[in-house]
């Protein structure tokens, strides 16, 4: 088995790390357009050999895209165009994007969109680059298969394999569904940390008592706000109407604590936050 990966970043990295110690690949090859990362993921090993797209559509397998899903979309276009001029009918392409109605609907009508599988592993960090991959990142997490029913048989189970190589969780779900529940778990929680960050930057200007008073909560709730934007202005423009949807709600959830604040209204501040408090029963 032959893996190629385009994009060696965290996501790519981490699941060539993985691939190859866990004997599903014998053969890693990467795609990096960024020079100094292309070096750096040759040099620690992520890859066996970095090598053009074209090279590494030919000589894989499964070719796995996982770069921002701005890019993404034309880069699938352009591997399923390979496979049909090629008459390649044998092997599969992947992506990792956390937005998917866009990106499934770009290929549609594609003669070759059967040797597509639309995912997303539900993992990550804060952090971007091949400096960031790590070992068993995906471990029992939940990795969404999008529109499977859409996609050859043997595709499909040739990529649960490569899934289950990683100790991920299956669960299957039309893109649309998709955006829709990943707005609200995962974007907004992006745009919370965003915002949270911008807060204290504008209004706490000495850098070292931010350093000295933030504690455990802080630190958690705004890590998100290290992320690249050069994969999240993508997911938020792929993903428009669904994000506004839940900025609206959290806008209005965020009002109704002001006018308990506001109003010194202990009961109703109490209420909210109990009512928030149900999320354990969901998430421990």
């Amino acid at each position: 088995m032959i893996v190629g990966i385009i994009g060696l970043g965290l996501i790519g990295g981490s699941m060539a790390i993985d691939l190859k110690r866990r004997g599903f690949a014998q053969t890693v090859l990467g795609v990096e357009s960024e020079p100094v990362n292309a070096a750096a993921a040759e040099k620690i090993g992520l890859v066996d050999e970095v090598v053009t797209i074209e090279d590494c559509v030919r000589r894989s397998d499964i070719i796995v895209i996982a770069i921002p899903v701005g890019a993404a979309v034309g880069m699938l276009q352009s591997v399923l165009d390979m496979f049909r001029d090629n008459g390649w009918t044998d092997k599969t392409v992947i992506d990792t994007c956390s937005t998917k109605a866009s990106i499934v609907r770009s290929v549609r009508y594609h003669p070759m969109r059967k040797r597509y599988v639309a995912t997303h592993p539900m993992a990550g960090t804060e952090y971007s680059g091949p400096w960031a991959a790590v070992p068993n990142l995906f471990d029992g997490r939940a990795c969404i298969f999008a529109d499977s029913e859409e996609s050859d048989r043997a595709a499909l189970a040739g990529i649960e394999k490569l899934y289950d190589a990683l100790n991920m969780r299956p669960t299957y779900m039309n893109a649309e569904s998709h955006d829709v529940h990943t707005a609200y778990v995962s974007h907004i929680s992006h745009i919370t940390s965003f915002a949270l960050a911008l807060t204290v930057l504008d209004k706490e200007k000495d850098e070292k008592h931010i350093f000295d008073l933030a504690s455990g909560g802080f630190s958690s709730t705004v890590r998100l706000a290290k992320s690249n934007a050069d994969m999240w202005v993508p997911i938020f423009s792929q993903n428009r109407d669904n994000v506004l949807k839940v900025l609206d709600t959290y806008i209005e959830k965020i009002g109704e604590f002001r006018q308990a604040i506001e109003d010194y209204d202990s009961d109703r501040t109490r209420e909210l936050i109990e009512q928030a408090n149900k999320i354990k029963k969901i998430i421990r």
